[in-house]
């Protein structure tokens, strides 16, 4: 049979392809010429790449070693050759790890007889047959395939050879492959040929050797025909030379490396190095030696990464992961150290790695390469066998090194580069919402267009006014989106996203990076501000410039560039002439007001605070005289830069801080001036803003409270609201009488903050929290909106600031209103009892919590003259430890409660440390017990037992978990610590300077000597008061005795005239205190001193003079003329009787009585009183927390029994005021109308109910209706049958009266007076319900509030006394109370009642027709306003006294209407209903309704 020819084999792959021919027809191939199997030499043959490269020639720029140095030059080479020179060269070095007395390693490349061998004097190998093999293990190593000493991977082994190819490989590619060995243990030398590619072997020759012989020595001529080359090319020969110096700088010291005959230079990795980096003082090279099997280098690479590595001597010219072991950890290092010099680099750990030159040399455990070629380590860093943790040291050298500085010049670039993305640049009109251009804009004309850039759509619109007068061909305007980023420390990220910046840019036409000479290349040759006359206006200027000078300061060198807009901030209008006069800052109105004096009543007076406030007829004004209006920026010198770096840099803090010190009292831009220096601009109008967002966030030392929070708290005050408000109303109500100028949600947030009571809030709020007003599960994020929400004044508010202290207080002035004072001044520290935290410009504050009781045994000492107790944070409810810290004197750590449980291995968390949330924390246990990318979990589970007050988790874990954690520390592996810090106590003193506190003994040092003050001044001004008081009644009762006995007559008199006799006869004058402010277009308040008030009754009069009292700062407080005697011939007819005279004099004798004690009395002594009660408040709190404490664990109980869906998860119940136990006193509760067969019929009187309403008998106390919770009131049955109503007996009913004239219902010493109501309008008649009342006894005010909040309010109208006939006068009816809110006409003389009983009807009065009431009452809903302390206007006051006013109702029972009933309204929740007693209903109906407001101003 015959076989056929098959072509020897050729090293290539094209070799084995036969030459191109013309294609010729020949039979198919067969199977056996399809499929072949090769051994393995013919494979490494006939595919050498797969084991040693490519044997094609490859340009490559490289290392090699020429004239004894390191050149990097581009090279011709075959990576084959070089490769099995390698893998001889690397065997050698092999030995060293074997036989570490290894110390020479010799390498000669004989170019001309094509022969390379190589030498070291280690251990030979061993000349012994192979038992297995039956062969000599050298020839077994050399000349057999897959033969290696480094299979056994158990044993770790630090050297290059793995495989089993290696050597065999240099074998099998020469021509002559020649292995020497000498085995001094064997006393046996060995040598044996291999040619003809390892085809050949001769038989090995062995002889004897000496014991101290130990060598070996690998010989080969490469087969050069299979590597494309007739000789060793020199770029060949560089690089092996190369690798020989490798092997030098690996291998150290100890082993002396000869190359031809000739030791070759390094002797150490670090020489090595050198060889690579000229040495020169500017040439960075950091080495360090971690340990004895990582040596490292690094230094600067030139933008993009190298690397010079090896791994057991190999080298791994494409790294590996041995380099990125090295690299990360220094580029990880850099990144953090470059974003704290740039915290917005956007910065990568291999953008870092582009400017590094790593040098490493390292021995790892059986290393594994991508190929046979070992050009890079894949082994895993866990499987290293070693680590090599740089140490601080290295990493700080480096950090120091230019390599940060080439890093961030990068950084820069690039960002540079980014932000050019978005400039703009001349050309047509641009489509940019809501721009209107200038028509000349990107024109040969644009140097001469103005672009005007606005506050708000609204001031966009008044520009627009203007331009009606200047047209739209050189002017375009632009609103602005609020406040303008602060580019000076904004990443490139937020200027490349912020849409403002970008259209600002576009609009003008800005290049990034440009200097601009002048503004040809603009589309714009002006930009012109036009921003509001207030604080937040000179800010958004302030940005603006900020932002030019950040990225273009040569533009504001241009002159005339930037400009500024300036309107009114107050005209003041002439009544008579209609002159105006216009002030452009407050300085110059209040000196003008100032000059003028009582004239200043002839002007109107209107704030222009926002651009918003003037018409389209005033823009366009404004714009006809646009020089008057338009003021140009002016850059003088390198100090302008200076002062706008000042303002806002973040660099500048301390010397913001002096800045903000050295501002003077009075500060203002004269607004005259044409031109501005930007450092005047900044030092002059913009300082102004950066205290007043200062004192926005840094509280008072004196209150403890931030302008947001005090002007809440003088509303409330104001109001008052002792009764529940929806929250959302009441920060309407704050706004709109305090002159709060931002939005409502922050104010809905402030007022909830004062109200939270959960753990870590308040330690006193000052609020009561109706409703969900946030808990400790989210820190109290977890609030309801403010429009589900009520609150109310607490009850120990008014003791911790006493209402007396109000006659002391600076009240501030804003847009002609009175508004909140420069501070309250409390009776403690409030600032440490509920702490603060606020960051303005320049400082930030933070002070912890600290217990009440502690502050006022403080105070006590001091008080005595003792030494204060020093005093440790304090949270209410908190059951943890607060520890001060070791470490160092100004901090404090805060721990929580956990319980470990052995058994079971698993921790019973209670309670976590302050300011650590419950539901934070069960994320923390959540992510705690999950598992990730390199990341084990470190609980089991976790099970969750909370509520809203408590916090208990329990943790389960492995015993092997629990040891771990136990290690590191439970407190700190379940972060069940927080810190609190003392170091940053900054507050506002008395006199509004910044000042740091050290400790907070240093604070209430501070504020007892304020407060020990004011309170001589408030005991002085209560003498002030009461003998101004004593000598009015003085004066009352002389002039009630000599008009009485005629020898003063007051009828058919010239008030002039009276006046002059009254000033004769000795009369004291008391004029009447006004402030001298003009009419105020849109004020709240009003001038004191009106019409209104002077027609008022003798009793108003009374009052007044005490609000009189009240000047509000910056304005001029002086008397009325003409008011002088106002006090006595003010008083009502009705009051020039004996009776009046004697109820004159004995109250003017308690006046004398109280002056007398109160003089005795040491302002010292007066401190400790109300320190003292304020201490009985505490204990009251304390007692009604502990007795809803014990409620609230009964009711867990309670539900555990019960079985599932009880336990932890039962709610603690609201708070609800102590109920005392019956007295004299009592209030009346008047419930809709029942239908029910449980009313109880009351008796109807007989005619008709006629008379005057009047008012209640001076000196009575004032009833005050009671509200309570729906789901707090009993059932009306219930209470009628616990409350037998009408059982009182009638002399019960005259006892109560002469109780109830010693006392007054509204128990709290400092509460206010209940708001005015207006009289009811009258209604025609309707059908008749029954009348249910409820008494109760209890004294406490908090029980008898009245919810003011409340969309219909319960009042009692009884009949009144009829003036004919009838029954007789001992039954006759009391007046019925004024309602809340007018429909019709006001009911005259009720009106007049109403202010001196602030709307109610004294209980006694209300409680007589109960007894003898018509069973068919006629009930009329009513929808009173919130916050309508002023009921509406008084019509016919005089005339209506004597009119029969019956009240008109509108039936709720089945009957017939008589009235057409009105549309219902939405959203309606309560319900006021006032019963009138009467048969027939006035017919009358004032066809002058007042106006359905809810926002009435007051009085």
């Amino acid at each position: 049979m015959a076989t056929d020819h098959r072509e020897p084999l050729h090293s290539t792959t094209t070799d084995n392809i036969p030459p191109t021919t013309k294609p010729t027809k020949k039979a198919a191939r067969t199977i056996e010429e399809t499929y072949q199997k090769k051994t393995q030499l013919e494979h490494i043959l006939l595919r050498p790449d797969t084991y040693i490269g490519s044997i094609e020639k490859h340009e490559q720029t490289l290392w090699v070693w020429e004239n004894d140095q390191m050149v990097k030059r581009p090279i011709s080479y075959v990576p084959g050759l070089y490769k099995i020179f390698d893998e001889i060269l690397v065997n050698a070095a092999d030995n060293k790890q074997r036989d570490p007395k290894m110390d020479s390693v010799k390498v000669n490349i004989d170019v001309g007889n094509n022969l390379i061998s190589v030498y070291n004097n280690g251990d030979g190998i061993p000349v012994e047959i192979h038992q297995e093999e039956k062969v000599y293990v050298p020839e077994l190593i050399f000349g057999h395939l897959l033969t290696s000493s480094n299979y056994d991977d158990s044993i770790k082994k630090t050297t290059g050879g793995r495989n089993g190819y290696g050597a065999k490989l240099a074998n099998i590619f020469s021509t002559e492959f020649t292995i020497e060995t000498a085995d001094g243990k064997r006393n046996r030398r060995y040598k044996q040929v291999f040619t003809n590619n390892m085809g050949k072997k001769l038989e090995p020759t062995i002889t004897k050797c000496k014991n101290s012989e130990n060598w070996t020595m690998v010989s080969f001529k490469p087969d050069l025909s299979k590597f494309g080359m007739e000789c060793l090319e020199d770029d060949v020969v560089a690089l092996m030379k190369k690798r020989v110096v490798d092997l030098a700088g690996c291998l150290g010291k100890s082993v002396k490396v000869e190359l031809d005959g000739k030791r070759v230079p390094p002797k150490t990795f670090e020489d090595y190095v050198k060889l690579y980096l000229q040495p020169s003082t500017d040439t960075l090279r950091i080495y360090e030696k971690v340990n004895e099997r990582w040596e490292i280098c690094v230094s600067i690479a030139d933008g993009h990464f190298e690397q010079v590595s090896f791994v057991n001597n190999i080298a791994t010219i494409k790294g590996g992961t041995h380099v990125d072991y090295i690299t990360n950890q220094i580029a990880n290092h850099l990144v953090t150290v470059v974003k704290k010099q740039n915290k917005h680099a956007n910065l990568k750990a291999h953008n870092v790695k582009n400017y590094l030159w790593v040098f490493v040399n390292a021995l790892i455990d059986n290393p594994a390469f991508d190929s046979q070629t070992k050009e890079t380590l894949t082994i895993k860093q866990s499987s290293f066998g070693s680590t090599c943790e740089l140490s601080p040291e290295f990493l700080k050298k480096v950090a120091k090194s230019d390599i940060v500085k080439r890093v961030v010049s990068w950084v820069q670039f690039k960002q540079q580069n980014d932000l050019k993305k978005t400039d703009g640049n001349k050309r047509g009109k641009l489509n940019i919402p809501k721009l209107e251009e200038a028509n000349f804009a990107a024109t040969n004309n644009s140097d001469n267009c103005t672009l005007i850039l606005t506050e708000g759509d609204s001031a966009k619109a008044l520009a627009m006014s203007g331009l009606s007068v200047v047209g739209q061909d050189y002017y375009g305007v632009f609103p602005l989106r609020g406040k303008l980023l602060n580019v000076r420390e904004a990443s490139p990220k937020q200027l490349q996203e912020n849409a403002e910046i970008q259209n600002i840019k576009k609009i003008l036409g800005l290049q990034h990076g440009k200097i601009y000479d002048n503004v040809k290349s603009l589309r714009y040759g002006h930009l012109m501000i036009m921003a509001d006359q207030d604080h937040d206006g000179s800010h958004i200027k302030g940005l603006l410039i900020n932002f030019l000078h950040s990225f273009w300061p040569s533009l504001l060198k241009v002159p005339e560039f930037v400009l500024e807009f300036i309107t009114p901030i107050v005209k003041a209008t002439n009544k008579k002439t209609k002159n105006v006069i216009s002030f452009y800052t407050m300085p110059e109105y209040e000196a003008w007001k100032e000059n003028l004096g009582h004239k200043a009543r002839e002007y109107k007076i209107k704030y222009y605070k926002g651009l918003g406030t003037s018409n389209g007829k005033e823009g366009a004004e404004y714009f006809a005289d646009l020089e008057k209006h338009k003021k140009d920026f002016v850059w003088a010198d390198d100090e302008d830069g200076d002062a706008i770096e000042l303002a806002f840099s973040k660099k500048k803090i301390e010397a913001r801080k002096n800045w903000l010190r050295a501002l003077q009292a009075g500060t203002f831009f004269d607004s005259k001036e044409k031109h501005i220096p930007y450092r005047d601009f900044i030092n002059k109008e913009l300082i102004l803003f950066s205290m007043a967002d200062l004192q926005r966030s840094i509280p008072s030392m004196v209150d403890g409270l931030k302008p947001g929070q005090r002007k809440i708290l003088f509303c409330a005050f104001k109001k008052p609201i002792f009764q529940e408000v929806k929250v959302a109303q009441f920060s309407g109500y704050v706004s709109e009488h305090s002159a709060y100028h931002h939005g409502e949600q922050s104010l809905v947030s402030t007022i909830i903050g004062m109200a939270q009571n959960f753990i870590g809030s308040n330690n006193i709020n000052l609020f009561y929290p109706s409703g969900q007003f946030g808990t400790r599960q989210m820190g109290g994020k977890d609030h309801a909106s403010g429009r589900y929400i009520y609150t109310k004044l607490s009850p120990i508010t008014r003791h911790l600031f006493h209402k007396a202290d109000e006659l002391l207080l600076n009240y501030l002035n804003e847009d002609g209103q009175s508004i909140e004072p420069t501070w309250f001044i409390p009776i403690i520290p409030m600032v440490l009892v509920n702490g603060s935290e606020g960051i303005g410009t320049g400082w930030s504050s933070f002070i912890p919590n600290y217990n009440p009781r502690d502050i006022i045994a403080n105070l006590k000492r001091l008080l005595n003259g003792e030494q204060m107790v020093p005093m440790d944070p304090w949270y209410k409810w908190f059951k943890g430890t607060i520890q001060k810290t070791t470490s160092k004197d100004t901090g404090y750590t805060t721990v929580g409660v956990f319980e470990e449980n052995e058994d079971n291995n698993s921790l019973n968390i209670t309670e976590l440390p302050i300011r650590r949330w419950t539901q934070e924390y069960k994320e923390f246990l959540e992510a705690a017990s999950l598992s990730g990318k390199d990341k084990e979990p470190f609980i089991e589970e976790y099970n969750a037992h909370n509520d809203d007050t408590t916090v208990h988790f329990e943790v389960v874990m492995t015993a092997n978990q629990m040891n771990k954690a136990k290690e590191e520390g439970l407190l700190k592996k379940f972060k069940l610590t927080t810190t609190l810090s003392t170091s940053n106590m900054h507050l506002f003193d008395a006199n509004g300077v910044i000042k740091k506190y050290d400790t907070p003994e240093q604070i209430l040092e501070d504020f007892f000597h304020l407060r020990l003050d004011y309170y001589e001044k408030r005991k002085n001004a209560l003498l002030h008061e009461l003998g101004k008081a004593s000598l009015q009644l003085e004066n009352k009762v002389r002039f009630i005795r000599e008009v009485v006995e005629g020898t003063l007559v007051v009828s058919n008199r010239k008030k002039a005239d009276l006046c002059a006799e009254l000033k004769v006869k000795g009369y004291t004058p008391l004029p009447k205190e006004a402030v001298l402010e003009a009419s105020i277009a849109g004020a709240v308040d009003h001038v004191e001193g009106s019409e209104e008030t002077e027609e008022g009754s003798e009793e108003e009069t009374a009052e007044m003079a005490v609000e009189e009292q009240k000047p509000s700062a910056g304005t001029a407080s002086k008397t009325i003329p003409g008011t002088e005697y106002d006090y006595l011939l003010s008083m009502a007819i009705g009051t020039l009787t004996y009776e009046k005279m004697q109820q004159l004099w004995h109250e003017r004798d308690t006046k004398k009585a109280e002056f007398d004690e109160l003089t005795n009395t040491p302002s010292k002594s007066l401190w400790l009183r109300d320190l003292d009660s304020l201490n009985n408040q505490l204990d009251e709190q304390d007692k009604r927390d502990a007795k809803d404490e014990a409620e609230r664990r009964k009711q867990q109980e309670k539900a555990r029994a019960k079985g599932p869906g009880g336990g932890r998860n039962a709610r603690k119940p609201a708070r609800k005021a102590v109920t005392k136990k019956p007295s004299a006193t009592s209030a009346v509760v008047i419930e809709p109308m029942d239908t029910s067969a449980n009313d109880v019929p009351v008796p109807k009187p007989r005619g008709k109910a006629a008379g005057q309403k009047k008012a209640p008998a001076k000196g009575k106390g004032k009833a005050t209706l009671v509200d309570e919770d729906d789901d707090e009131i009993p059932s009306l049955a219930e209470r009628m049958a616990q409350q037998n109503l009408h059982s009182v007996q009638d002399g019960e009913i005259v006892e109560l009266e002469d109780r109830l004239a010693k006392h007054n219902i509204e128990s709290s010493p400092d509460q206010e007076e209940v708001p005015k109501k207006k009289a009811p309008a009258k209604r025609p008649a309707a059908a008749k319900k029954k009348a249910t009342t409820i008494i109760s006894d209890d004294e406490n005010e908090e029980d008898i509030d009245l919810s003011d909040d409340s969309d219909f309010e319960v009042l009692v109208a009884p009949p009144e006394e009829k003036k004919k006939g009838g029954r007789k006068p001992a039954a006759a009816k009391p007046p019925a109370a004024a309602a809340t809110k007018k429909r019709g006409a006001a009911a005259g003389a009720a009106a007049k009642t109403s202010k001196q009983t602030g709307g109610q009807k004294l209980i006694t009065e209300v409680l007589k027709p109960v007894v003898e009431a018509s069973p068919e009452k006629k009930v009329r809903k009513m929808r009173p306003s919130p916050f309508n302390k002023k009921s509406g206007s008084v019509l016919n006051k005089k005339g209506e006294e004597e009119k029969e006013e019956d009240e008109m109702v509108v039936g709720e029972s089945s009957g017939e209407v008589g009235a057409k009933a009105r549309p219902q309204r939405a959203n309606r929740k309560k319900m006021t209903y006032v019963i009138s007693d009467s048969e027939e209903e006035d017919e009358e109906v004032d066809d002058e309704a007042s106006e359905d407001s809810d926002f009435d101003d007051d009085e």
